[in-house]
């Protein structure tokens, strides 16, 4: 099983927009990655939190769930909530949306984790020496995913997660 814990700051934009659209691309794998796995969706486990408490138990964002249902991507039921040390041990990937969510990971995480994973470089050829990325890192990109939050701006959010889940997903199926 590939666990995967997609966490931005209040999970009621990017992060359940990435969950979302990582379920959909694992559904749809074959077409994705066409005869180079044999990797199903019942091989992965994929869900998404915050690294803040502001939007507990709130649903996706209206802009993100319109946004993912134009793409025939149902979210509904989806409810944000804060990671927890226990998500950390548990999940094989943790993939932050931006700098800021790795920051406040200190608060998340005890201080030799966090060291560890903040002062270990990511690279994409060897991804399981640690748990904690940047989205997209996994495209080869060093920046953050576009936070529509600030800029209202769901399209380039959407290209952003896409673009970033592919990617990974190629990666961890090679």
């Amino acid at each position: 099983m590939i666990k995967i814990l997609f966490v931005c700051h209040g999970n009621i934009c990017r992060s359940p927009m990435a969950e979302f659209v990582m379920k959909k691309l694992v559904q749809d794998l074959q077409a994705v990655i066409p005869s180079k796995t044999s990797l199903t969706a019942a091989d992965f486990e994929i869900a998404s939190a915050a690294t803040s408490t502001e939007e507990i138990g709130n649903p996706v964002y209206p802009p993100a769930r319109r946004m993912l249902a134009s793409h025939g991507i149902d979210c509904s039921g989806k409810t944000a909530r804060q990671m927890t040390v226990a998500d950390y041990n548990y999940y094989d990937y943790i993939v932050l949306m931006d700098q800021n969510n790795l920051r406040n990971l200190r608060w998340i995480l005890p201080r030799d984790i966090y060291e560890h994973e903040t002062n270990t470089p990511f690279n994409t050829s060897n991804h399981t020496s640690h748990k904690v990325s940047l989205l997209m890192d996994w495209a080869g990109k060093s920046r953050d995913v576009a936070d529509p939050w600030y800029t209202g701006d769901f399209e380039a959010t959407w290209r952003d997660v896409n673009e970033g889940c592919k990617a990974m997903l190629k990666i961890i199926c090679e």
